[in-house]
């Protein structure tokens, strides 16, 4: 998804610096952006070292130039974060030993999703929005999830990340409203991402049952597209689309949350 922002930012004349954990990964992302005829650069950097980001603001501020759109799209999840099964059942006290219960989640791994996932959003805020004070235009757009709305089964402490990725966002509106720093998120639904997929799609290319409840819940019938998100992108960072909008959280869900299910 964010290299699908990153591209659309750019094609719009947007000199774009893309930060990832994976330095190879920006500098193919940013390759690809280059030879479409964009300004693009490519860094290496860990979004919950606050050295790290902030080397990486030096660079970006020395060949591109100051921030005026931050986009927050660092997060995941990770399985030693996900309980083996939906529910807990009376028998399940019986099979710790082989099951990732509630009750047996390492807080050392639930940390390690919510840091990535909030802290990886606070951090680079921290670094980045110092120099969008008084910018014309300026803006933050994070990256939450309709997880945030409603927890899914499995998962509680990206849901619970995520939740605080919102709520964060809102704070970060009613901060920054004085020095002219706009603050919204986008709020994805199902995406099948290179991070999901196995998740979702089973070897034969088939869905797994995961995927069947997922899309029996979407009126829409199927998964997000990463281009599907580029018209709330445009809107949300635009001052002359949307510069009334500020502390918003955008749902983007084929309609995922307006469904009860009958």
């Amino acid at each position: 998804m964010c290299s699908g922002f990153a591209k659309a930012l750019a094609a719009c004349g947007a000199k774009v610096a893309i930060l990832d954990l994976n330095e190879d990964t920006a500098r193919r992302t940013a390759q690809e952006i280059s030879e479409s005829g964009g300004i693009a650069l490519g860094l290496g950097a860990n979004v919950l070292e606050r050295e790290s980001v902030l080397y990486a603001r030096e660079i970006v501020n020395a060949e591109l130039g100051f921030c005026d759109i931050l986009i927050n799209g660092a997060g995941g999840n990770h399985p030693k974060g996900t309980t083996s099964k939906e529910y807990y059942y009376p028998e399940d006290a019986e099979k710790e030993a082989d099951l990732i219960t509630f009750f047996n989640l390492d807080p050392k791994n639930i940390a390690f999703v919510f840091n990535l996932n909030f802290l990886g959003t606070l951090i680079p805020a921290q670094v980045f929005a110092r120099d969008m004070i008084g910018k014309e235009g300026a803006v933050i757009l994070n990256v939450s999830s309709m997880n945030a709305f409603s927890p899914l089964t499995k998962i509680p402490a990206y849901s619970a990340a995520k939740a605080a990725v919102s709520n964060f966002t809102q704070w970060l509106a009613v901060h920054f409203s004085k020095v002219g720093i706009r603050c919204n998120a986008i709020a994805p639904g199902f995406f099948e991402t290179s991070q999901n997929r196995a998740l979702l799609i089973n070897p034969d290319g088939s869905h797994t049952d995961r995927s069947k409840k997922i899309l029996n819940m979407t009126p829409m019938g199927r998964f997000g597209r990463a281009e599907d998100l580029t018209g709330t992108l445009l809107w949300l960072v635009s001052a002359s689309a949307s510069g009334f909008v500020n502390g918003v959280v955008v749902p983007v869900d084929g309609g995922f949350a307006a469904y009860s299910g009958v």
